[in-house]
């Protein structure tokens, strides 16, 4: 279970300060006050809680849901992955039509279609520590804007790709639920890149590990249901991901025997189907 400590002017702003830290609801958190002052000539007072998220139950997931019929696909909420006590992605199951099958995008092709940048020059393009600073100064201003508490830093370099942390007491914001926020501000920094640096340079903005979390949770997830989907004999079809998460459920089942995956759909709401080969 995670705990944090959270300062802020009353429990119910620390409380929704957490619950937006932790990526749950208001609701499922868990809060005790271990300080509290008085503000001097006029200025609000501060408070000091420890605060955590209330464990929930097992994912109904983990028990084979039943088929949905093709043309009724269950609607699927992605949960969030950012706290231990969360809950997976229930894919929504179907039967392959002769007509899908006779259109299945072969996976090589997908991993080169879902490539970060796909329409920007690659090969030889190489980021150089002047590019790398005049992306860290631009997202540093963005930070500073937003009176963010939060600092950016360069972690990598890898090829065409900067690679910058943010860490802070206001991360939590920046990571948002499900990475909402976290992917807003990435999307942000590739468009500015592709315009004033215009030479294929791409960023890549991680928050409190928040990516590696992420990748490990999806990881975990792909294999649970490619297992069913072998015992079933049917296709999965995950809720809609971004393109650099689907490209961790891709990595994760390339060498599963009897295992096919590919995309469909167009985005935002292009989804992984995880299906049975052959």
């Amino acid at each position: 279970m995670e705990t944090i400590e959270i300062v802020a002017s009353s429990v119910e702003e620390a409380v929704e300060r957490a619950a937006a830290q932790l990526g749950v609801d208001v609701a499922d958190v868990k809060s005790e006050v271990i300080d509290e002052s008085k503000g001097l000539f006029g200025k609000p007072g501060k408070v000091t809680v420890k605060a955590w998220a209330e464990a929930k139950a097992p994912a109904k997931a983990e028990k084979a849901p039943k088929a949905a019929k093709a043309e009724e696909p269950a609607k699927v909420e992605e949960a969030p992955v950012e706290v231990a006590t969360t809950e997976e992605e229930k894919p929504k199951r179907r039967t392959r039509t002769k007509k899908e099958e006779s259109t299945e995008v072969a996976p090589a092709k997908e991993e080169k279609s879902e490539s970060e940048g796909s329409d920007e020059p690659q090969g030889e393009v190489v980021a150089s520590e002047e590019d790398a600073e005049k992306l860290l100064t631009i997202l540093r201003s963005l930070l500073e804007a937003g009176d963010m508490r939060a600092e950016a830093t360069i972690s990598e370099m890898n090829g065409r790709y900067v690679h910058i942390d943010i860490d802070g007491q206001d991360v939590g914001f920046l990571i948002g639920r499900r990475g909402e926020v976290l992917n807003s501000i990435q999307y942000l920094m590739n468009v500015i890149s592709a315009r004033q640096l215009n030479n294929g340079v791409r960023v890549v903005v991680e928050g409190d590990n928040y990516r590696q979390r992420r990748a490990e949770a999806l990881g975990d997830m792909a294999r649970r249901i490619a297992a069913q989907v072998l015992d079933r004999g049917e296709e999965a079809v995950l809720d809609a991901l971004p393109a650099f998460e689907r490209r961790v459920i891709h990595q994760a089942l390339v060498d599963m025997e009897g295992i096919n995956t590919y995309s469909e759909g167009e985005e935002p709401d292009r989804c992984v189907v995880i299906a049975p080969a052959g």
